[in-house]
């Protein structure tokens, strides 16, 4: 028997004189054993080497969807939430998810350092409601550098225009805290650089630990955080909020209550006893509020009624100041050419 025979033979259960035939059973059986497992083995190894090359492409890509595990993802590397526990817009969230189920997934990328674990990028709302829910959670998986992921995160947010003022303000400053160049802080705010630099100052200018117990104070806008940052600038006001703040009732109130609540505070007793007045402009809306009092005299833009116009009126405060000043020389200069 030639060499090729002896191999065919083996895998074909020929063995024997070449021109022979094999009882049945000694192929059946030879065709059903090692060899057949071996070859459905390999098959099998081929075939989930192809799905999981399947799955990473479509991770790479980010069209894959996957239920995850809320407990297996992280937060942001930067946070952009201010959360309390009286929030009843999560409250209808947590609801709607549970009557209708998570509609739109939320963005994550592969942990940087920790295998089988993913970071949140954006959805973090849905990712807390799945959590109290004890449910998977809906989730792309993408695979995001860290500037990729804080500017898919400040977009969603901004698109779905869900951040308030104080949380803008408060990630800007995280974002460069953490060594973000200006360029992608703009990008992730989609704001320029102007607004950038008001919105890191702003959040310096309020203490942290405040800016949390208060919450996102949706309808607080940039005017009123103004005119809270600049009240605390006075020694008492904070022994003031001190107080404000450890009173019983203060944890139950939504997030915009506590805001009041904290301005209240502030507030002297001349000004608490005296409403505010209302700017109405010629076309009858109410632009602005005006708050009268013995050190300060605050001005608060609606800016939903005349939106950013309280930034064109501060890029026009040099020239107000300064027609301001000449109308208090005009009369000097009248007098003194009467008395000529």
């Amino acid at each position: 028997m030639s060499r090729k025979d002896t191999v065919d033979a083996l895998f074909t259960g020929r063995l024997g004189a070449p021109n022979s035939s094999p009882p049945m059973e000694r192929a059946d059986r030879v065709r059903t054993g090692a060899i057949s497992a071996m070859g459905a083995s390999l098959a099998q190894l081929t075939e989930n080497a192809k799905t999981v090359a399947r799955l990473q492409d479509q991770i790479a890509a980010g069209d894959l969807v996957l239920d995850l595990d809320p407990a297996a993802i992280d937060e942001s590397l930067v946070s952009d939430r201010l959360t309390i526990d009286v929030d009843p817009t999560f409250d209808a969230l947590v609801a709607s998810i549970a009557e209708s189920g998570q509609q739109v997934p939320i963005l994550v990328r592969p942990h940087p350092t920790e295998a089988d674990r993913y970071q949140a990028a954006y959805g973090h709302r849905r990712l807390r409601a799945a959590s109290r829910l004890k449910i998977k959670v809906k989730a792309v998986v993408r695979a995001l550098s860290d500037a990729d992921l804080v500017v898919a995160q400040g977009k969603e947010n901004l698109e779905r225009r869900d951040l308030s003022f104080i949380e803008r303000a408060l990630f800007a400053q995280r974002l460069e805290d953490r060594g973000f160049e200006r360029a992608i802080i703009i990008s992730a705010l989609s704001c320029d650089k102007a607004d950038v630099s008001r919105y890191i100052a702003m959040a310096r200018a309020i203490p942290e630990r405040i800016a949390l117990a208060i919450g996102p104070a949706p309808k607080a806008g940039r005017a009123r955080w103004a005119e809270l940052a600049e009240r605390l600038r006075d020694a008492n006001a904070t022994r003031a909020l001190e107080t404000a703040m450890r009173q019983a009732d203060f944890l139950l109130l939504a997030s915009d209550q506590r805001f009041s609540k904290v301005l209240e505070a502030l507030r002297t007793p001349a000004e608490r006893g005296k409403a505010p007045e209302i700017w109405i402009a010629k076309d009858g809306r109410k632009v602005a509020r005006v708050q009268r009092g013995s050190e300060r005299f605050v001005v608060a833009f609606d800016e939903k009624v005349a939106p950013a116009f309280g930034d064109f009126v501060l890029r026009e405060l040099d020239a107000l100041l300064a027609a301001y000043e000449r109308s208090l020389e005009a009369p000097r200069e009248s007098a003194g050419g009467e008395d000529c």
